[in-house]
């Protein structure tokens, strides 16, 4: 993959998978705009990938706000002259069974992770329209958001909501050469290390270096930010420019692609359905074989 003379900003790019990202970017030849919240984290990575021969800047700012998705891509264009890659990953956790969530919770990650996403993706658009040369959307999307996980009411409807963002961009920005898919990774991050099954695997690679096992790289797709970052360097290359309106999962040794959600079974009737009619029918028809749902549980 050679990216050079291509420009990206990477929101949430101080640590894991966003630095990840970045570096990957940068050492295909593109020129990065490393966000974040956290400044120092920002400097380091900017410092990392600069001494590895790379070029990126810092911005320093929380994604959610138009404000933020305009002064990101305005850094873009002052610092490297365009913008062609616009990687939305920054995100928050507020994990609470829905009895126990507050509005807080609630709207805190729908900000970050759904809002934060659009006015990225919106300012984004608007400026690659302009440049009339393409470009390239990669967003932030989650195996709670295609099927849904305990605790994570506020995240995997965020993370849906990113799933149908793709999809309706995809037709949105098609005649202008812009290509909207959504990466759907699972890595060892600060928001997987606490699963039960994995930490101790987690800490033992962050601690020494120990390979994670194939049970967790083949079985479970589970695996280093870096192992996710090659997909965003394909997406944003040339040899991506026929693949948008996906959702394309990573992670450890696995490389998939998601479904769309879509009718699987249907029953007709004259005049229409009642209640007692749809009780009746369904134990044999549509209802026959229902739809499993949430993430299977890590068995190591």
């Amino acid at each position: 993959m050679d990216l050079t003379g291509k420009v990206a900003v990477v929101t949430g790019a101080g640590r894991g998978l966003g630095l990840a990202y970045a570096s990957a970017l940068a050492a295909a030849g593109a020129a990065v705009v490393v966000n974040d919240v956290d400044g120092e984290a920002a400097e380091a990575a900017v410092k990392e990938i600069t001494e590895a021969g790379g070029r990126a800047v810092a911005e320093v700012r929380p994604v959610g706000t138009t404000e933020t998705a305009e002064a990101l891509v305005a850094r873009a264009v002052e610092e490297f002259g365009r913008l062609d890659a616009m990687v939305t990953n920054a995100g928050v956790l507020r994990d609470r069974v829905l009895w126990k969530m507050s509005d807080e919770d609630f709207d805190t990650v729908i900000q970050v992770h759904l809002r934060g996403t659009f006015t990225c993706v919106r300012a984004a658009a608007i400026r690659m329209r302009e440049q009339g040369e393409g470009g390239r959307i990669i967003v932030a999307g989650s195996p709670a958001g295609q099927r849904g996980n305990f605790g994570q009411t506020n995240y995997a409807a965020a993370k849906a909501g990113i799933a149908a963002m793709v999809r309706t961009w995809a037709m949105e920005l098609a005649r202008a050469g812009i290509t909207a898919n959504a990466v759907i990774p699972n890595a060892a991050t600060a928001m997987t290390r606490t699963i039960p099954a994995f930490a101790p695997h987690v800490e033992a690679y962050e601690n020494d270096g120990t390979p994670l096992p194939d049970a967790l790289r083949k079985g479970y797709a589970f695996g280093t930010p870096e192992d996710c970052a090659g997909l965003v360097v394909y997406l944003a290359s040339d040899a991506a420019k026929d693949v948008t309106g996906q959702c394309v999962g990573i992670g450890g040794d696995k490389l998939s692609l998601w479904s769309h959600p879509q009718e699987i079974s249907a029953a007709y009737t004259d005049g229409g359905w009642s209640g007692d009619a749809i009780a009746a029918a369904w134990p044999v028809s549509v209802g026959q074989h229902p739809e499993t749902y949430g993430i299977p549980a890590p068995k190591l």
